[in-house]
């Protein structure tokens, strides 16, 4: 009988460890596409983006924060939900619509019936929080398929933040929506 309420006592704790430590971190995401201000007007483009591009320490579940310009941490209790390079090309790709007031924009591959007469490339080279800044460097194409016309551009974003990760994780989330408008104009002038 004591051997039992032992073992029960040592499932209990173990029980209530593993749910301290689950409980503790915070799952979030940059997926969730802002509300455009003002809408081009339907140009009639089928509009493909690639996947997008990012920095290895983007693949990994923890928030990464720079030390410095060579060192990187991560966050152990602040956590992405969601894979950045999935959810980012989605967010980019939902805004597009929402701006052109449009459905036809499609994530790559768009298969032989919804082949696109722009495509959107974007790759991110740096995007994350070092001091009181989130900082999102990145160059994006946007390619003309029946002209054969490209416009290329680099695009750099800074946003206030500070070291808490809710912060940090709204910094970048408005850093991302200033890409996605420059992206836009992009579009709309090709």
């Amino acid at each position: 009988m004591r051997q039992n309420i032992i073992k029960v006592f040592f499932v209990l704790l173990t029980l209530w460890t593993l749910n301290g430590c689950t409980s503790s971190r915070n799952y979030y995401v940059l997926s969730m596409a802002s509300n455009p201000t003002d809408i081009y007007s339907n140009t009639n483009k089928v509009i493909g983006v690639e996947k997008i591009v990012v920095p290895n320490y983007l693949y990994k579940r923890e928030i990464a924060v720079a030390k410095s310009s060579n060192q990187i941490t991560l966050l152990s209790n602040a956590v992405w939900g969601e894979d950045l390079d999935d959810g980012l090309t989605q967010r980019l790709i939902i805004y597009l619509q929402k701006k052109f007031n449009q459905p036809n924009v499609y994530g790559y591959p768009w298969g032989m019936n919804r082949q696109p007469n722009i495509k959107v490339k974007v790759n991110i080279t740096r995007f994350i929080a070092q001091g009181n800044t989130v900082y999102l460097d990145a160059n994006w194409e946007i390619e003309n398929m029946r002209s054969g016309r490209r416009k290329a551009s680099l695009f750099n974003a800074s946003v206030a933040t500070n070291n808490d990760a809710n912060v940090i994780v709204s910094s970048m989330d408005k850093a991302f929506e200033k890409l996605e408008k420059d992206i836009a104009k992009g579009v709309r002038g090709l």
